[in-house]
């Protein structure tokens, strides 16, 4: 278990909720929080035992959730204020990617034929993808605001991609879900600021977690490729995060951290 001292380190005395706390850049985050000075961490996750391992390594609390339901969200909000007194920081890390769609770009990097995802693209994957990542960011963004508003301080951090901007061929409903990610959450921060509420986002490239492991060894090895640096580590990315939730960043408002191992910036 993570010794917590109170008092000591950048977070000192906040509460802090991370969804998609149970693996990851969540996990990571949630370590790095509990390090810094944490009173309590709520790790929630829609895999409640992995949530309550690393609640339970952290000195923490495990909750269950699924961020695609608005009530779920709300409760679990309720809950974190019900049981801390307060909520200071919200790091929303919870997402899903498309297996199938890795395949598909797979087949059509070996066959040499074009990428073809979006003809065979279901309303039921699309749905997924768009649910989860960017209906998801809302109902987290929209309880955490309304616990936050009243207390007249806050801090949220989402997680976009930098998909959104680099798009990948044949990751259509990804790529849209995650810019739909960096609008909202800049509107909000231009919106709830006037609360003493500071929202911003974080863009990872390629990051070696268990999402990523799903994509298919050819189809990773390309992404590695097309970066100054290759895929980043959890921690690297909880680093980022936990900058931009911290006093350090008090006048960052709304912005996009792009962490992408240079795609954008060196050739």
């Amino acid at each position: 278990m993570t010794q917590q001292v109170s008092g000591v380190g950048r977070f000192a005395g906040q509460v802090a909720l991370v969804t998609g706390g149970g693996s990851g850049i969540g996990a990571a985050v949630a370590r790095r929080l509990a390090a810094e000075g944490c009173v309590q961490v709520h790790v929630a996750d829609l895999d409640e035992g992995s949530a309550k391992a690393v609640a339970e390594e952290v000195g923490g609390r495990g909750h269950r959730v699924d961020v695609r339901d608005a009530a779920a969200v709300d409760a679990l909000v309720e809950e974190v204020v019900a049981a801390s007194g307060a909520l200071d920081v919200v790091v929303h890390t919870a997402g899903v990617d498309d297996p199938e769609a890795k395949t598909s770009i797979l087949e059509a990097q070996e066959s040499g034929e074009p990428v073809d995802v979006l003809a065979g693209l279901s309303d039921a994957r699309w749905r997924r993808v768009v649910s989860v990542n960017l209906d998801g960011t809302f109902h987290v963004l929209r309880a955490a605001v309304r616990a936050m508003r009243p207390q007249g301080r806050g801090a949220i951090v989402t997680v976009g991609s930098s998909a959104a901007f680099d798009t990948l061929v044949g990751y259509p409903h990804y790529a849209a879900s995650k810019a739909g990610v960096h609008a909202l959450s800049q509107a909000v921060a231009k919106e709830v600021i006037a609360h003493g509420i500071r929202v911003n986002t974080v863009a990872p490239g390629p990051v070696d977690t268990p999402m990523a492991a799903r994509t298919p060894a050819a189809v990773r090895k390309k992404m590695e490729a097309s970066g100054a640096i290759g895929y980043a580590t959890p921690e690297q990315l909880a680093d980022n995060i936990c900058y931009l939730a911290s006093p350090g960043a008090a006048n960052v408002i709304g912005a996009v951290l792009l962490s992408n191992g240079g795609r954008f910036t060196v050739s």
